[in-house]
């Protein structure tokens, strides 16, 4: 792979990040998201789900300023993405799902997760939309994430699925 089609997916995997568009990844970034989730499926800030979803937030936000915030300016440019997150959750991409299955697992509930950790692949393809992927992609990755083809997607996959993502820059990732 060339370097501008490298650059090119790191600005998207970055873009996925920066919900607001302002050219860094901060902690609005990630209550943004569980704002825009909570709004989306119905559910309020202060019950047990809501709560477990700003907290993973929160730890998911920690997590990324604590790998890429370089300067400890409270938020990560493209260029500490880049020099930061990237190469060290590529070294480490368990370390990349340490800090996001507090926020995905509380994602998974809110988008209807009965408590087994699963929910419908049509939720997590709504959940997938409000957090900025297109319809067709949220539609192929919500079915791809859909492992054992029961109509429900598992924690476990969706970790593991966006870890390897974020991590994992090749010509077809």
């Amino acid at each position: 792979m060339d370097s501008a089609e490298y650059e090119r997916k790191i600005a998207h995997r970055f873009a996925a990040f920066d919900q607001d568009g302002n050219g860094y990844i901060d902690r609005a970034d990630f209550n943004a998201a569980a704002a825009r989730l909570l709004t989306e499926f119905g559910t309020t800030a202060r019950c047990d789900k809501g709560q477990a979803l700003y907290s993973g937030a929160e730890a998911f936000w920690q997590g990324m300023a604590g790998i890429a915030d370089v300067d400890g300016d409270q938020r990560v440019t493209r260029e500490e993405f880049v020099g930061g997150a990237v190469k060290r959750l590529r070294d480490n991409p368990g370390r990349f799902a340490e800090i996001a299955r507090p926020f995905l697992g509380a994602a998974i509930a809110v988008a209807g997760g009965e408590g087994d950790g699963r929910a419908a692949v049509t939720e997590v393809e709504r959940a997938l939309r409000v957090l900025g992927a297109s319809a067709e992609i949220a539609g192929v990755a919500a079915q791809s994430l859909d492992t054992d083809r029961d109509g429900k997607v598992a924690e476990d996959d969706v970790v593991s699925a966006l870890a390897v993502y974020f991590t994992v820059i090749e010509p077809d990732a």
